[in-house]
């Protein structure tokens, strides 16, 4: 029953989209055009470039690095993926969001700087405490 409501909602709320999605593709040719460029490039774009990109470098990184490091450097690697995704739309296009004063008026560049920084630090610190430990634990073998 439960299912079945949330299903129904779920439905309902996508036949809304639908809606909503067609008037805006139908009021302006712009935006139309952007529109598909969203719904359909985007897609696109992160199936046939990012997505096998990021699986190949992962898969290189793997084979690449030495067994201690893997995870700190892997997980550095999706770290520094999301914080770079999160800062392109400041450092591409400054005060393109509505005004908030003392929210966007920051060097959003020197923010990512210093948070990849920082989160390099820790993959170095990790790195480093793992690859210590794997050398204590060989030699009292």
């Amino acid at each position: 029953m439960i299912r079945a409501l949330l299903a129904l909602s779920g439905l309902a709320l996508l036949a809304y989209g639908t809606v909503l999605a067609w008037e805006f593709a139908t009021s302006r040719t712009v935006n139309a055009v952007q529109g598909t460029a969203w719904f359909i490039g985007g897609p696109l774009l992160h199936d046939g470039i990012v997505a096998p990109l990021v699986g190949l470098t992962g898969l290189l990184l793997t084979r690449v690095t030495p067994t201690p490091w893997r995870t700190p450097v892997l997980t550095g690697m999706a770290l520094s993926g999301m914080l770079a995704l999160l800062a392109i739309p400041f450092l591409w296009r400054p005060f393109g969001t509505g005004a908030n004063p003392g929210l966007h008026d920051r060097n959003y560049g020197a923010a990512l700087t210093i948070a990849l920084s920082a989160v390099w630090l820790a993959v170095a610190t990790a790195g480093l405490t793992r690859q210590i430990r794997s050398a204590r634990s060989a030699r009292t073998e």
